[in-house]
Formats: C-alpha cells, sequence, structure tokens
C-alpha cells in the first residue's frame, strides 16, 4: 500500500491558536492523536478489542515537522499510514494538510509499543493483529519525505 488514507477532518478554532494568532503546537498534537485512534481503529484496533484482549499500545516516540502555519477557520485533514512493523513496535505516520490550500502543514510519526496493559510489559504483536497493520503499511521509499523520516532506534529490551 502506497496511499494514505483520511484519519481526522476538522477546523481550526480560535482558542486552538496563541498569541501570534496560528495554531498551538499543543494542538497539532491532539489532532495527530485523534488520527492516530482513528488508524488504529481502521486497522481493527479497536478500544474493545484492546479492552477484551487486555492489550494495549504506549507511545515511546513522537517526532512533529512544522511546515505552515495554520490560523483560526483553517480546515485541516490528516492521512496517515504505516510505516513499520516490529516484533513489538508499531510505527506510524500522519500528514496535516490545509484544506483550502492543499500544502502541508505538519506531519508526524509515532512508535508505539504493543503491551500487555495488565502487567505493564511489551508483548509480541499476534500475527493476526500484524498482518492487519501491514494492510496500511506504506512504502517510504516512493515517498517525497522518506528523507526526514527519523530513523527507528535499534529495539531494546521493553520487558
Amino acid at each position: 500500500m502506497n496511499q494514505l488514507e483520511v484519519t481526522y477532518r476538522g477546523a481550526v478554532y480560535p482558542w486552538h491558536c496563541d498569541h501570534m494568532d496560528h495554531m498551538n503546537v499543543m494542538w497539532y498534537t491532539g489532532k495527530f492523536d485523534e488520527a492516530s485512534w482513528s488508524l488504529l481503529a481502521q486497522l481493527g484496533i479497536t478500544r474493545s478489542f484492546l479492552e477484551k484482549s487486555g492489550h494495549g499500545l504506549a507511545a515511546l516516540q513522537q517526532n512533529i515537522t512544522y511546515k505552515r502555519e495554520l490560523r483560526a477557520g483553517d480546515v485541516v485533514s490528516i492521512r496517515s499510514g504505516v510505516l513499520d512493523v516490529q516484533e513489538k513496535i508499531i510505527r506510524i505516520f500522519h500528514e496535516m494538510r490545509n484544506e483550502e490550500t492543499k500544502e502541508v502543514a505538519a506531519f508526524s510519526t509515532i512508535t508505539g509499543v504493543y503491551m500487555d496493559t495488565r502487567a505493564r510489559r511489551s508483548l509480541l504483536i499476534p500475527a493476526n493483529v500484524a498482518e492487519q497493520v501491514r494492510t496500511m503499511q506504506l512504502d517510504s521509499s516512493t515517498l517525497y519525505w522518506a528523507e526526514t523520516l527519523p530513523s527507528i532506534p535499534k529495539p531494546r529490551s521493553l520487558a
């Protein structure tokens, strides 16, 4: 797969803006978080699935690159995909665009660990879950922003 899926649409409200009339960084993070849960739900990793299985996900690292400012009244969309799936790690990508201008406002990469929520320890991603996650895996070698992605750190023992 090489197409980003829509995972968020919304507007920038005046209370999202700081004293310079730009959307404050905390709102970029919040909108990317909402897009993350939408992406996971599209993959079948819903709240009810996680609750029933006793599994969860925890963010290990998030990187945001800001490209263009957003202001009150701008309508934004986020498109997302999976960059990488490892034994216990999922790395996802989000691209936020101004819907009017189509310009990229920001993009984000998030590295998360799959975990047992009861034991509070990392957990191997079940094969059926990993297989489903790979259905939205992007081919990073063909994407314009691949050279700007932070490298994934070497896996360390999370157990």
